[in-house]
């Protein structure tokens, strides 16, 4: 997905895959192979020799093991020291795939892989779950978050944090559920610029949206970035005087997170009418967040995966919504 999302954006694109799968995993049974880190470090050497290296940016995620992520961490140090001299021209964001909602779906030894690497990305992309695991402090507070960013910022010098997919106790009510992102661009003496963006939640589960997620960051970003003249600064850093929900960070979110929307929107109107479509009742939806689905065997599977490809995001159909995203988002500042 993030590939063709970055080509639609207008990237150049080239794409070394860690896995190559029949079908996304939201089908909870899969065909295929996980790469090994040689086969990944081999795709790399391949571009180097044909001098075909001088990338701009480079979007890293899911790795299934630790050596590939520690493969992954070695591209993108040997890029970042190819641009040693010219601030501003490699920029690197990686998604720390490890788990939501409280469960790892790699193994232990990644998380160790991923702490070693993420200081040398430009903007990493967890999840509430994955930001808690990197930082080591559960996070169940706006404090406790305002402390998980300031310990990533401060101890791995990551300059742009963005946390998707965000549920506190304290949040206010809603009339509907919502979910919160919450982002920092640090100061030059590490302190957070802290900006939340408060979203409706869909009541469908979607798989692919944090590559789609990361994927329009960049683009975004980068886009913000080149809008307040950012391009040739160090990992696109505004000036400190800049407050959280005016930074560039903050401006590419909310685009981003309009995009987003709208499509997934759409994609449960069309999940909703090739349901009805197959003979099946909505209303009995076994994708709604918190089902735990037994789909080993007859019918249930056979709705499961039914309802699963139908709940496959519309991206192709809606790639305008990507050019031209309707701004309903505003970033707002944190109070703490």
């Amino acid at each position: 997905m993030a590939t063709f999302v970055m080509q639609a954006m207008g990237c150049d694109v080239a794409a070394l895959n860690t896995v190559q799968f029949s079908n996304h995993t939201g089908y909870k049974q899969i065909k295929g192979t996980r790469f090994p880190a040689e086969h990944i470090r081999e795709l790399y050497v391949g571009l180097q020799q044909s001098y075909l290296t001088d990338f701009d940016a480079l979007l890293s995620g899911y790795a299934p093991s630790a050596e590939v992520v520690e493969a992954v961490g070695e591209i993108g140090q040997d890029l970042k020291k190819r641009a040693e001299g010219k601030p501003g021209s490699f920029f690197w964001v990686l998604d720390p795939v490890m788990g939501d909602q409280g469960r790892l779906y790699v193994k232990e030894d990644t998380v160790p892989a991923f702490k070693k690497i993420i200081g040398h990305a430009d903007l990493i992309l967890p999840n509430q779950f994955e930001a808690e695991i990197l930082s080591g402090i559960k996070i169940d507070s706006l404090s406790t978050l305002t402390k998980a960013i300031t310990h990533l910022h401060r101890t791995h010098s990551i300059p742009h944090i963005l946390i998707t997919s965000i549920r506190l106790p304290d949040t206010p009510t809603s009339t509907r559920p919502v979910l919160t992102v919450i982002g920092s661009t640090s100061k030059t003496d590490s302190t957070p610029r802290l900006f939340k963006i408060v979203i409706p939640a869909l009541d469908c589960f979607f798989s692919g949206t944090g590559d789609l997620f990361a994927a329009l960051m960049l683009v975004r970003l980068r886009e913000a970035s080149a809008q307040a003249r950012l391009l040739e600064t160090q990992s696109w850093m505004p000036d400190d005087k800049i407050p959280g929900p005016d930074l560039p960070l903050a401006k590419a979110a909310e685009k981003v997170l309009a995009s987003m929307h709208v499509v997934l929107e759409k994609t449960m109107i069309s999940r909703r009418e090739e349901m009805r479509r197959k003979g099946y009742d909505d209303e009995k939806s076994h994708l709604a967040p918190g089902k735990d689905v037994d789909i080993t065997q007859g019918e249930g599977k056979k709705w499961y995966l039914a309802e699963t490809k139908a709940a496959e995001v519309k991206l192709v159909r809606n790639v305008r919504d990507l050019w031209e995203p309707e701004m309903r988002f505003k970033a707002e500042g944190v109070e703490i």
